[in-house]
């Protein structure tokens, strides 16, 4: 039998809540093992909580999504976090992802994207809404002004920058990706600003939505 899977709902609305924790708990192996309204909340539970996998809104009153990662990941760097959003969100994405979230869900969310998303989420990979990347898609486009990228056979990148480049894409923090590659966070820091110069690319966003749309990472 699969291990339970520890799932803790965080978000303002409680019958979205009710609706996610029916659905969670039906799957077989996995659990809602707790729930918060908002981030304050969610972060006086932390010191006790044992969880698998947060499901972290955005927008919240008190503490929104963004904070509230930011904080919980200072508390337990361990801790998988996916955020919910709606498309209207879109101007807190790139600061969800800078804060350390391991993937993104639309609300409205089927049951089987939800158990794909546990499920690699929990096994340590990262899990994108195929909405959402088309939006990311659609906004460096946008952003780019029609201005065309240098092809990825002309942007000599280096073997480094494409292993921080993956494991980025994987969810990883700066931190996580130092120690990964037993460099300094300000060397991650450095490769990170060169693949976005290379890439012509203003963030971490725009950048992984570059590099999916020309193969250069794995999802």
């Amino acid at each position: 039998m699969d291990p339970v899977i520890r799932v803790t709902v965080v978000d303002d609305h409680e019958i979205f809540r009710s609706g996610l924790r029916m659905v969670i708990n039906k799957m077989g192996y996995a659990k809602v093992v707790a729930e918060a309204g908002d981030g304050e909340e969610f972060l006086k539970l932390l010191p006790e909580l044992e969880t698998d996998i947060v499901l972290m809104d955005i927008e919240m009153p008190v503490l929104n999504g963004i904070e509230a990662t930011r904080k919980a990941l200072e508390i337990n760097p361990d801790l998988k976090i996916i955020a919910l959003t709606m498309f209207k969100d879109d101007a807190y994405i790139q600061s969800m992802i800078e804060a350390g979230v391991k993937g993104f869900l639309i609300k409205n969310i089927r049951k089987e994207v939800l158990e794909r998303a546990l499920q690699a989420v929990y096994n340590g990979k990262t899990y994108y809404s195929e909405e959402l990347w088309d939006y990311f898609t659609r906004s460096v486009v946008k952003d780019d002004k029609k201005e065309e990228k240098p092809s990825a056979e002309g942007m000599a990148l280096t073997r480094r920058e494409l292993d921080v480049l993956q494991l980025l894409a994987e969810g990883l923090s700066n931190k996580e990706i130092a120690d990964r590659l037993f460099v300094s966070e300000r060397t991650v820091v450095g490769h990170k600003s060169n693949l976005m110069s290379k890439t012509n690319t203003k963030n971490t966003v725009a950048l992984l939505a570059y590099a999916l749309r020309n193969g250069l990472i794995d999802i």
